[in-house]
């Protein structure tokens, strides 16, 4: 009978390539582009440049997608969230 091992890293996302999906998305818009580049301009240093594009353009994807703290903002929600109306006179209330 075949044994199947458990996957136990469910929690880190679905990554294909070593890719997250966005950044997955993101190679795949590249290599549509190069190959429509190709298409219309056909020439050997086309090919080599296209291919050069989306190899470094590849490995500086998973640098990013291996290092978290690259695309982290500080804050992307406010500290306070109310329904009191903005007051555009600055006073003191006693």
């Amino acid at each position: 009978m075949r044994t199947y091992r458990i996957y136990k890293d469910i929690r880190k996302g679905a990554r294909i390539w070593g890719l997250p999906i966005s950044l997955f998305a993101l190679m795949m818009l590249s290599i549509l582009a190069s190959l429509l580049i190709i298409i219309f301009s056909f020439s050997l240093l086309v090919i080599i440049l296209a291919m050069l594009w989306n190899c470094c353009w590849y490995a500086g994807l998973t640098r990013i997608a291996s290092n978290k703290h690259l695309l982290d903002f500080n804050k992307v929600f406010p500290s306070c969230i109310s329904n009191k109306p903005d007051n555009l006179l600055n006073h003191v209330e006693d």
